[in-house]
């Protein structure tokens, strides 16, 4: 920004006059006195924002006897301290079903009287679907000759069946299976690298 602009030459500014200081019109609240009542101090409990205007006497023997809990008892202003930490607004338990849909079921500000919302708020057990896996796993499964339900037990039960039907050593050094054996074996890692083993 360019200070020196004639831009900043052009533009005027209209200078407000100084107010001068009131001075209090308001006489003293205390009785029999004449002072000007320069200086608020609240009325009390059940009449906020209301205010009585001493002078600086008057208003410092005020505050020296104001007590706001005047004519409460402990239990009111054990109540009144603890709504003071919330300031004084209402509150809801975190954490705690109402229910079992959250909602009240008749009156007051969160009612559901036709039964809306019910629905959106009720768990339903989950349902026991069968596990869905990859097309390689589910190949791994098909080498083996397994369905995709069978469980790790299952799965290594079947591996050493098949290894030893298989192998060139249980077969007298028939090399003729041995690509069945590579078949079975990467399936049996493959479902072992996915936790099926």
């Amino acid at each position: 920004m360019d200070l020196n602009s004639p831009l900043f030459d052009r533009i005027r500014t209209q200078r407000r006059p100084r107010e001068e200081k009131r001075e209090s019109t308001m006489k003293c609240d205390s009785p029999g006195c004449e002072a000007d009542g320069a200086y608020r101090a609240p009325m009390g409990r059940l009449r906020e924002g209301q205010y009585f205007c001493f002078c600086l006497d008057h208003v410092r023997e005020y505050n020296a006897t104001y007590n706001y809990f005047n004519g409460m008892n402990d239990a009111d202003v054990a109540r009144y301290m603890k709504d003071a930490t919330i300031g004084h607004r209402p509150t809801w338990a975190m954490g705690t079903r109402r229910g079992a849909t959250g909602f009240r079921e008749e009156g007051g500000p969160t009612a559901d009287p036709l039964g809306m919302n019910r629905a959106k708020f009720h768990r339903r057990a989950p349902e026991k679907r069968e596990p869905r896996y990859s097309p390689v796993t589910m190949r791994a499964f098909a080498a083996l000759d397994l369905d995709e339900t069978a469980g790790p037990e299952a799965v290594r039960a079947r591996y050493k069946e098949l290894v030893k039907r298989h192998h060139p050593d249980a077969n007298g050094g028939d090399r003729s299976r041995e690509e069945k054996l590579r078949e079975i074996i990467h399936a049996y890692k493959t479902l072992r690298a996915a936790r099926l083993a």
